[in-house]
C-alpha cells in the first residue's frame, strides 16, 4: 500500500510570508489558501502567480500576517503545504499524493457555513449563514444557493484522510489528513 510523501520544508530565516507562499504554490501547483490567525480565518487563492486574500476584496476580514498567523494551508489536487507556529518559530511540511490511487485514502467533503451570498467581488463571494449570522469570504463565485431552503449550505471543503494499519492490534487509524479543494456540492455531483 502506498503512502503519501510527507516531508518537512526548510524555512529561510526572516522569510517573506507572501513571497514564500507564492513560491510554494507555483512549485506544487496549489490553488487555495486557508489560514487561521489570532484575528480570524483567511481564505485566499493563487491566480497568475499572485496571492489574492479575502481582506484585499472585503476589508473587514483579517489580513494575512506572520505576526498573527497560527496555521496556514495552501492546497491543490495532488499536494498541500502546511505552515504552523511553534514555540521555536514556524515549521512547514509538504504532503504529496499524486502517486496514490483513490482506493488508498478516504475522501471527505466537509460542509462549510454559508446559506446565502451577500456580495461578489474579484472572484470572492461574501457568504453568511442565515441561522447563525456567521460570515466569511470564499474564493469562489457562482455558488448555487437555494433561496427556498434557508439551511442549505452548498460549500464543500474536500479533505483526504490517509489510513495506517497497526500490525500488532489489527486496528486501522487515520494518521494524516490534508486539504484538497474548495468547491460546491453541485460541482462534486457533476464530477461523479
Amino acid at each position: 500500500m502506498n503512502k503519501p510523501k510527507c516531508k518537512l520544508i526548510p524555512l529561510p530565516a526572516n522569510f517573506n510570508l507572501e513571497e514564500w507562499l507564492k513560491e510554494q504554490a507555483s512549485r506544487y501547483n496549489l490553488q487555495f489558501l486557508l489560514a487561521h490567525a489570532e484575528d480570524g480565518v483567511i481564505w485566499g487563492k493563487f491566480l497568475n502567480g499572485n496571492l489574492i486574500t479575502a481582506d484585499s476584496v472585503f476589508s473587514q476580514f483579517a489580513k494575512l500576517r506572520l505576526s498573527t498567523l497560527q496555521q496556514c494551508r495552501i492546497f491543490g489536487e495532488h499536494s498541500e503545504v502546511m505552515l504552523w507556529k511553534t514555540d521555536e518559530g514556524f515549521k512547514a511540511r509538504l504532503v504529496e499524493d499524486k502517486h496514490m490511487g483513490k482506493e488508498e485514502y478516504i475522501s471527505e467533503n466537509q460542509i462549510l457555513w454559508g446559506t446565502q451570498a451577500e456580495e461578489i467581488s474579484n472572484g470572492f463571494t461574501l457568504v453568511s449563514d442565515g441561522s447563525q449570522g456567521l460570515r466569511h469570504a470564499v474564493p469562489l463565485i457562482n455558488i448555487p444557493f437555494d433561496s427556498d431552503q434557508k439551511l442549505y449550505r452548498p460549500l464543500r471543503l474536500c479533505v483526504r484522510h490517509y489510513i495506517d494499519d497497526d500490525k500488532e492490534t489489527g486496528l486501522s487509524r487515520i494518521y494524516l489528513s490534508r486539504l484538497v479543494n474548495l468547491t460546491t456540492d453541485k460541482e462534486l455531483e457533476n464530477a461523479a
